[in-house]
C-alpha cells in the first residue's frame, strides 16, 4: 500500500453515508407528516349546523319512565290522518318478507 493513501474507515463508506442520508432523510419525511397532520386535526373548525346533545352524553342521567320529551315534541294521539297517509300506516298483515323460504315449501310447490 502507498504511503499517501490514507485506509478508510468502515463507516465512511460511501454506501454506509447513502445508507444514513437515506434513513436521516426518511425520518424526516415521518416528522413532518406527524406535524402537519397534528397542525390539519388541531385547526378543524366546529360545524356551526352541529348543537351539543346532552340526553346523548356520557354523564346525562339515564332515561326511565318518567323522562319525557316536552309538551311540544309529543305526537297527538287523536290528531286525524289524512287519507293520503293512511295506506302507509296500515298495519302490516301476513307472513313477514324473507330472503330464504321455509322448509317444505320448495318442494310442495314444485320449487317455485
Amino acid at each position: 500500500m502507498p504511503k499517501n493513501q490514507k485506509k478508510q474507515s468502515p463507516s465512511a463508506t460511501p454506501s454506509a453515508l447513502n445508507v444514513t442520508l437515506v434513513a436521516a432523510g426518511t425520518m424526516a419525511i415521518g416528522v413532518g407528516a406527524a406535524a402537519l397532520a397534528l397542525l390539519a386535526t388541531s385547526r378543524r373548525k366546529a360545524n356551526p349546523a352541529e348543537h351539543a346533545a346532552p340526553d346523548l352524553a356520557a354523564d346525562a342521567p339515564p332515561v326511565d319512565i318518567h323522562t319525557r320529551a316536552p309538551d311540544a315534541f309529543r305526537p297527538d294521539p287523536t290528531a286525524p290522518v289524512p287519507p293520503e297517509l293512511r295506506e302507509s300506516l296500515r298495519p302490516a298483515t301476513g307472513p313477514a318478507p324473507g330472503f330464504a323460504t321455509d322448509r317444505g315449501t320448495a318442494a310442495a310447490t314444485g320449487g317455485q
